[in-house]
């Protein structure tokens, strides 16, 4: 065991539906985008990363870019394999070695997921030599990452907004009690502000374009204390065909994101009609914690907190927040054991 052991790696992985984080000797060593760019005619994956991303919407027939993962599950088994694989061979510290090391891996995934997609995130993980493979609850995840003691009989409320999926959870002892993982999330706030632009400006604009305009000017109220300046949009008009620009406001991109937020509001407020009255006490003094990229979409937290009269907290870099948590758990792999998946 002991040459085994020393010939073994170990990576905490947050394999996402928009970006992929992996975490390897207490550092951050991948953050990439989670699209891969394939040649069609020959099959081979020409770039992974943010080097694919930047190609998206701007392929000609012979390239086609892939986002393998869909709703936080595995939508193309072979695409996400050799993402995977590349950023794993792109870690730094792995470069330097002659032949691929033995990896123990820790990877969250949805709670909302069911055997059959667990199955793929674990031969996806076998098949680029992970030896001993782990998986853990994205919400756990992000509780470990806020810095909450999870093992505690104390309940506390995380609600996770990724790219494909918002995961609500109550955790308490080391486990969910109850749950909600609702398919609305970045992807579709990002296709309700292209939905917006077709419909009030009659402009076409792509999804890197919409999703610009989501990080720079999005919004979940019309009234934010300091409000971002308006954004000039590029993209073809749908009248005449001609490239063209509009000015748009936070005011509308909060209009067009509201029906989309209303359906997160009302799976928050289920989970916690849900909750066991203990667990209930627990969180009105505990108040939400939010992680995820989504959480930083500007005026979201107050907004939650009027509907649900508490207070609600983003974790500090809420992007890494489930990464963070999953390379803990790995470090600390006997304490965690009860919560991870073998």
């Amino acid at each position: 065991m002991g040459f085994f052991d020393f010939m073994t790696e170990e990576i905490a992985i947050d394999l996402g539906t928009a970006n992929t984080l992996i975490i390897h000797l207490d550092k951050v060593v991948v953050d990439s985008p989670s699209i891969v760019a394939r040649d069609r005619v020959s099959g081979k994956i020409i770039a992974v990363g943010r080097e694919a991303s930047m190609m998206q919407g701007k392929t000609h027939e012979n390239i086609k870019t892939i986002r393998p993962l869909k709703d936080g599950v595995i939508a193309d088994f072979d695409a996400s394999e050799k993402m995977i694989n590349m950023f794993i061979k792109n870690i730094p510290a792995l470069k330097k070695k002659w032949f691929p090391p033995a990896l123990r891996m820790v990877i969250c995934i949805p709670s909302g997921i069911t055997e059959v997609e667990m199955r793929a995130v674990r031969e996806s993980a076998e098949r680029v030599n992970g030896k001993e493979v782990y998986l853990i609850h994205e919400p756990m995840a992000a509780a470990i990452g806020i810095g909450l003691d999870i093992m505690q009989p104390k309940g506390n409320m995380i609600v996770d907004i990724g790219g494909g999926t918002t995961e609500i959870a109550v955790i308490a002892l080391g486990g969910i009690v109850c749950d909600k993982s609702v398919k609305i999330a970045g992807d579709v706030f990002t296709n309700d502000i292209i939905y917006y632009m077709r419909t009030q400006h009659n402009l076409y604009v792509g999804e890197s374009t919409a999703e610009a305009i989501k990080i720079e000017i999005g919004s979940a109220t019309e009234d934010l204390k300091s409000p971002p300046d308006d954004k000039s949009i590029q993209g073809r008009d749908l009248l005449t065909g001609k490239p063209k620009q509009v000015q748009v406001s936070y005011r509308e991109i909060a209009k067009a994101l509201d029906k989309s937020i209303l359906r997160v509001e009302d799976a928050v407020m289920e989970t916690l009609s849900q909750t066991p009255p203990e667990l209930a006490a627990d969180i009105y003094n505990t108040g939400i914690y939010l992680a995820g990229g989504g959480s930083m979409l500007r005026g979201l937290d107050r907004r939650l907190s009027q509907k649900t009269d508490l207070p609600v907290y983003i974790a500090e870099d809420p992007l890494r927040a489930v990464v963070r948590g999953t390379g803990i758990a790995l470090k600390n792999l006997e304490r965690y054991k009860s919560i991870l998946i073998k």
